[in-house]
Order: C-alpha cells, then structure tokens, then sequence
C-alpha cells in the first residue's frame, strides 16, 4: 500500500487500461469450441397394447435445510422448512408388456444429473422407462444444478445434498408406484378457461386448456394427470419458506376430494402466467388452486376402451450454439457466448408418449405458445409436456427470435433452436406411432 501511495495516479491510468484490454479480449475469445450437428439419434422405443394398469404415489420431498429458495436472481432467501411440503409424485403405467413411469417433482427444473440419477436407479428396481417433469415452481429448493449460470440466476449455490433428496424422493414415488400396480380404466377430457393466464411477452396468447386423464381404478381414481400452462410465480420473494406454488396446492386439494395422486404437468408455459387475482399473498396463491380445481372438475370425461395404447420414444438432439445476443450488450456479446457455452447442454431429449387418445411430446425447456403449435403441427401431437427430462431454457418460434420478440429475450439459444427440437420430435412423434 505504501508503494501505491508513492505513485502518481496518473501513471496507472495505462496499466489499469491494459489489465482491462486483456480482460476484455480473453473474456472475447472463442472459448465454445464447435458445436457439431448431427442427426437426431434415437435412444429407446417401447411399445405396448392392452388392457391398461396403473399404480400411484405421492412422497415428501425433504430439503437438506437450510437450502436456498430458488427462482430468481439474488438476493435470495434460506429457507429452514418448507410452508406446505414439497413432494414427488409418480404414476406409473403398463399396457402390452410395456411399463412406463412419469415422476412430477415440485422444483423449478430438471437437469441432466437428477435425470440420470433417477433413472439408474428406477431401472434397477425393474422400470426402464422414466419421464421426469418439474412444475417450474418458483417458490421451491435450490442448490442442485451445478451449472454456473444455473447457479447465477436461479437455483444457487450447488450443493450435493439436495441432488442427493430430490433423487431420493423421486425414485421412492417411482417404486411405490410400480408396487400398487392395478386394473384401471383410462378417462380424458379437455376443457378451456382463457381468464386464468394471460401472455406476458407477446406472442399468441395461451387459450387456458386444461386437459385430464383419470386412471379409474375397480374402488375408484387411482391417479389423474393435468396438463395446463402457468407459470407458478404467485408466492413472495422473500419468504423463509420453501413453498410448492399453485401447483402443490391443486395437487394436495383434488387428492383431498377423492382423485387419486394428482400430477400437474406444464404445458407451453413460456409466455403464459397466472391472471387470477382474487385475495392477496398467500391467499392469491390458494385462489388460484382453487379455481384450477373448479375447472378440473367441469371436464365432461370420455372413456378409452380397451385395449389402450402405450407407447414411449426418446430421442437424443445434438443442441445449436448458444447466442448471448439478445441477453447481453453488442461490447459483450463473445463474453456472453463464453459464460453461455459453460453451462448450455450440448444435448438434449426430446420425448413421444402415447396413451390412448393422448399424443404428447415432452420438451426439456419452456416451449411457448408458438413453439408449442409448430411442434404440433410437425407431428400432429395432441400436447406438449414443458419442463420434462432436463432443461435448456425457452423455446421460441424463430420468427419471434429473429425480431427480439416473445420470450426470445430469454432464449439461451438462436432461432435454430426450436428446428432442432422439431426434427427431433419428428422422429420421436414417428416411432412412438403418433396418428395424426
């Protein structure tokens, strides 16, 4: 310090000018590499028909606290407990000889560890096929993406320990599922209330569907699958509590009036997000569950005869470079590709599940509205499933992308991405044998 003192300021002035250039011009260096394409390759199918069966269950998932309440960019809050419980919930289904497994977990996301983890340890119980979706609550634990910009602007610090819980919870769901497996009848049924979401980004705006899929059981509904698109962002920042949003609330409300295991899956839920406003706080939060519910139980349900089909593709998609274009200054652009390509999967899992009448494709990203609908225009799905088997951002119809619109200011990736993901879905659309 007392060599500073001595020296004019002046004469730093161009050390501190060449120690920034140099920063500057490593920070811009092309440290991504290249991205190869390839062709989307295909990784299991499996195939089934028959009389259909199914068994569910729900199980506390218990943060290591405290634990960081992910969601948001800091600051964030620790939690000491969660105000209601988070939980993992699992349905799984078997027709033909085929046995597939869904597991719902009430988090902001899925990454490619927690998906690996989980389905190494669900095939050696004896079920091979696994989907993991996540409700995209805001409001839930964090500490368990090790991506640096994960960790920046979402899930906090990486801790191996809430890796560790989430795994341990998902696959005990999966197992007590698969343990009460029994005779069901299939049940589904759509219905639409466009006063519940909204679009927050522009884009076409969300039409509020609610599809269910009830699997009647001979003393009543083992399990019921709701898909809708809202972002779950009701609860307080700044709580204390980890909190499982709208979506455990509905949950734990239809299986009090008698559902079975209630998984809510996400939808196109890009530029979707929750309008119902009644109450404040809280209370909004319960309003809003309560009014998920009230539609849920005006669906007029048709029954699938059997035999029912059941079929699962997956295929694996070699991902574009990411583009910090949109996200950062022009200055920084290669700065932002640099932090971007550390922690962007290079690929992804785009997946076909077919039950019945349901065709659905299951996204790992935010898929909005217009993405949603070219993906069910290239394969003639009946849905798409958002936040499923890992997660690589938002997905953007490439026109909206090129022009800075919609959610493409929160697009990791370029306009090509929502093509690769369609070619992908393509093929897994084909070999799941999609009808429309």
């Amino acid at each position: 310090m007392s060599f500073l003192r001595r020296v004019p300021w002046r004469s730093l002035i161009p050390l501190v000018l060449l120690t920034v250039g140099a920063a500057y011009s490593l920070a811009s260096w092309n440290w991504c590499g290249v991205w190869a394409e390839r062709a989307p390759v295909l990784l299991s199918q499996a195939h089934g028909e028959g009389p259909l069966r199914a068994g569910a269950a729900r199980v506390a998932l218990v943060p290591p606290f405290p634990v960081v309440v992910a969601g948001y960019a800091p600051p964030r809050p620790e939690a000491g407990q969660a105000d209601p419980p988070l939980h993992a919930r699992a349905v799984v289904l078997e027709a033909g000889g085929t046995r597939v497994g869904l597991v719902s977990l009430e988090l902001l996301s899925v990454t490619s560890e927690v998906l690996e983890r989980v389905r190494a340890q669900a095939s050696a119980s004896g079920l091979g096929e696994v989907l993991v979706m996540a409700t995209h609550t805001h409001s839930s634990m964090g500490g368990y993406d090790s991506r640096l910009v994960a960790q920046l602007v979402g899930t906090g610090r990486y801790r191996q320990e809430s890796v560790d819980a989430i795994t341990t919870a998902a696959v005990a769901a999966l197992t007590r599922a698969a343990a009460s497996l029994t005779d069901v009848k299939l049940e589904v049924g759509e219905v639409r209330e466009p006063g519940l979401v909204y679009t927050r980004s522009g884009g076409t705006a969300p039409d509020g569907a609610l599809t269910r899929a009830v699997l009647r059981g001979p003393a009543g509904p083992v399990a019921e699958l709701l898909l809708f698109a809202a972002h779950p962002t009701m609860v307080p920042r700044q709580r204390t509590s980890v909190d499982p949003d709208y979506p455990g609330r509905l949950s734990s409300l239809r299986e009090s009036e008698g559902s079975g295991v209630t998984l809510l899956l996400q939808g196109t839920v890009g530029n979707a997000s929750v309008a119902f406003s009644e109450g404040q706080g809280l209370e909004r939060v319960s309003g809003f569950a309560r009014a998920l519910a009230a539609l849920a139980g005006k669906v007029a349900l048709s029954p699938v005869g059997d035999p029912v089909r059941l079929s699962l593709a997956r295929v694996e998609v070699a991902m574009p470079r990411p583009d910090a274009s949109r996200l950062v200054p022009s200055l920084t652009r290669a700065a932002g590709d640099n932090l971007l390509c550390g922690s962007a999967q290079r690929v992804a899992e785009v997946g076909a599940l077919a039950l019945g009448p349901l065709e659905l494709l299951a996204v790992p990203g935010e898929p909005t509205v217009d993405a949603g609908a070219e993906l069910v225009r290239r394969t003639g799905a009946t849905g798409v499933l958002g936040l499923t088997d890992g997660y690589v951002g938002y997905v953007e119809a490439p026109a909206l992308v090129q022009d800075g619109r919609g959610e493409s200011m929160r697009q990791y990736f370029g306009p090509a991405l929502l093509e690769r993901l369609a070619v992908a879905a393509e093929l897994a659309a084909r070999t799941a044998g999609f009808t429309r």
